[in-house]
């Protein structure tokens, strides 16, 4: 009877620790979202406007969906504020969570993260919380980047926390650690791992699984780490940073790398060279399959699909083209013009992109052409259009500075 009960405890552990978590780009990062029975192309005008909210707070993060409950963060004044919002467009409650960045582009970065009832945040300069959803009471709160001695690069913390079982994980850089994880439930620190001495990037870890190994994937400035979740030992690391090639001591670093199996794909803008990797069998280093000087998404994060990578490169801070690139050689299929780069999302079978010029579309994924489907315009908000794009339940979330947008995007 006791093993039996005992038994029952384990498993509810297990599940307590593996819960659903709700996050920028989808459930796993990648920008794939598992909605159906969407709409296969839009009215002229664009989809139906359902929701239109205004003082969430200036920022390019992403707004998210949680049972039925639209949650975002924005800067207002010089703090970082998480909001929650009804479906009616009625605020719940807005409470500040740490002191944004406050020197070049410093609306807010981070988005959310939801697992039950908490919320995890991070300011941009550092400050991670965990904040009750039904309340917004703040659970506890760290201030990594100033305890960790973390070294910031130009735009400050950019970061958005990693839940693993019971670790939320953060990248501070710098010359005492280089990613630490903390207890989900109290905020205490339970490992950090070596500096590799790198400044922050501004990208966020994800989790990468390959038949028996698992890693936290993270991004220093310099640096790809992979680390054992469980004791934060660095499995192995990867220089992404060239002294010859890039004059600042920290690369401007945003997207969170892309796998499958054991390849896994580093791009960034400022026409630096895309890497794909390829990890040997026993999970202890990689070495570089090609080098790629196409693919240079900016910020916006990129999709594999079916065999091909998909997203925008750089030409400049301004311009860029969109691109396919065969996964395994390396190929470029195409270079496409649509208006500008941008972002791009995933969801039954369609992608859905964002581009700098304010314009959102459905493109079909084609490795043989760029097809705009459907496209509309955001007119509301000011600032760059920078925040990807999110969809839950149906339904489109945008956000354009200070203005949040909701659209019905689902087939009837």
């Amino acid at each position: 009877m006791k093993k039996s009960k005992l038994t029952i405890l384990l498993i509810l552990f297990s599940l307590a620790l593996t819960a659903q978590v709700t996050q920028w780009r989808g459930p796993n990062r990648d920008g794939h979202f598992p909605e159906t029975k969407l709409l296969k192309a839009w009215p002229e005008n664009g989809p139906e406007l359902l929701l239109e909210v205004e003082k969430i707070g200036k920022g390019y993060s992403s707004p998210i969906l949680y049972d039925g409950v639209i949650y975002t963060t924005g800067m207002i004044d010089t703090l970082d504020y998480l909001t929650s919002i009804n479906s009616d467009g009625t605020f719940n409650w807005q409470v500040a969570y740490g002191r944004s960045w406050n020197n070049s582009f410093p609306d807010t970065r981070s988005t959310p993260v939801i697992e039950g009832d908490r919320i995890y945040v991070q300011s941009g300069t550092g400050r991670v919380a965990c904040i009750d959803r039904n309340s917004g009471k703040e659970n506890w709160a760290v201030e990594v980047d100033k305890d960790f001695e973390g070294e910031y690069h130009i735009w400050g913390n950019s970061e958005t926390p990693l839940i693993v079982d019971d670790l939320v994980i953060c990248t501070p850089g710098g010359q005492e650690t280089s990613v630490v994880a903390l207890n989900k439930m109290t905020g205490e620190t339970v490992w950090e791992t070596k500096s590799l001495g790198g400044p922050r990037a501004y990208a966020s870890a994800t989790v990468y699984n390959y038949k028996n190994l698992r890693y936290i994937l993270a991004v220093i400035g310099t640096d790809l780490l992979a680390v054992i979740p469980e004791t934060g030992e660095i499995a192995w690391h990867y220089k992404y940073w060239s002294p010859e090639k890039w004059d600042q001591n920290g690369l401007i670093w945003t997207n969170t790398p892309v796998f499958k199996d054991n390849q896994i794909f580093l791009t960034m803008g400022y026409d630096y060279q895309a890497v794909m990797l390829e990890m040997d069998s026993l999970g202890t280093g990689v070495t570089e399959k090609f080098i790629d000087h196409t693919f240079d998404n900016h910020h916006h994060g990129v999709i594999l699909h079916d065999g091909y990578l998909y997203g925008s490169n750089w030409r400049d801070n301004k311009r860029g083209k969109w691109i396919c690139m065969n996964w395994n050689t390396g190929e470029i299929m195409y270079v496409a013009d649509w208006d500008t780069k941008g972002s791009m999302v995933m969801a039954d079978g369609l992608f859905y992109a964002y581009n700098e010029k304010g314009n959102v579309g459905i493109i079909k994924p084609d490795p043989d052409g760029f097809d705009v489907v459907s496209q509309f315009k955001v007119t509301k908000g000011a600032g760059p259009h920078w925040a990807h794009l999110y969809i839950s339940d149906g339904k489109l979330l945008s956000r354009h500075g200070d203005v949040l947008m909701v659209y019905n995007i689902k087939a009837n």
